[in-house]
C-alpha cells in the first residue's frame, strides 16, 4: 500500500515536523508514505476574491501534476463527508480490497483548495466543520491514517 499526501507549503514549526516524523515512522510498518510538498502562493492581508481566486488557481496547478491517474484520491475539504474513525478504516479497507493500492490526499493552502483540485477527486472528506491550520491538519490526517491501520489490523487504539 502506497499513501501520498500532497500538501501546500513547508512545516515552519519544529513540534509539527516532530510530530509528523514520529507518525512517519509509526506507519512504515503498514505503508510506503511519500509527503510531496508544493509551494503556497504568499497571500496580502487584503486580496481581493480575484487575487485569492488567482493564488488557489496557481497552488492548484502545482498541486495536480503530483495527482496520478491510478490512485484514489482525497481531498480534505470542510464541505466533504466527516467520517468517524472506524468508518474512515472501514472505507480504506474496503477500496483496498477493491484493488485500490495507493491513496492520495490533498490538503490545500491556507486559502483551501481550487475548484479543479476538489473535481480531480474521487472523494472529498472533512474531519470537522471547524478550520485548522494546514500545517496541523497533516499531522491530523497522519494519526487518523495510523489509527486506522490499528484498527484494520486489529490492533490496539486509544479510544
Amino acid at each position: 500500500m502506497k499513501i501520498t499526501i500532497i500538501c501546500v507549503g513547508k512545516l515552519k514549526e519544529d513540534f509539527f515536523r516532530k510530530a509528523v516524523a514520529e507518525y512517519e515512522k509509526r506507519l512504515g510498518r503498514y505503508c510506503k508514505l511519500e509527503i510531496i510538498e508544493v509551494a503556497d502562493e504568499k497571500t496580502p492581508d487584503d486580496a481581493s476574491l480575484a487575487a485569492e481566486e488567482q493564488i488557489r488557481e496557481k497552488e492548484a496547478a502545482r498541486i495536480l501534476k503530483h495527482v496520478k491517474e491510478e490512485a484514489y484520491v482525497f481531498t480534505l475539504e470542510i464541505a466533504g463527508k466527516q467520517p468517524d474513525s472506524l468508518t474512515f478504516s472501514r472505507m480504506l479497507s474496503r477500496l483496498s480490497v477493491q484493488g485500490k493500492s495507493h491513496f492520495q490526499f490533498i490538503i490545500g493552502g491556507s486559502l483551501g483548495l481550487h475548484k479543479s483540485v476538489s473535481l480531480a477527486a474521487d472523494q472529498a472528506i472533512s474531519f470537522s466543520n471547524m478550520t485548522f491550520p494546514h500545517q496541523l491538519m497533516r499531522v491530523i490526517l497522519l494519526e487518523q491514517i495510523y489509527r486506522s491501520y490499528r484498527i484494520i489490523n486489529g490492533e490496539p487504539y486509544h479510544k
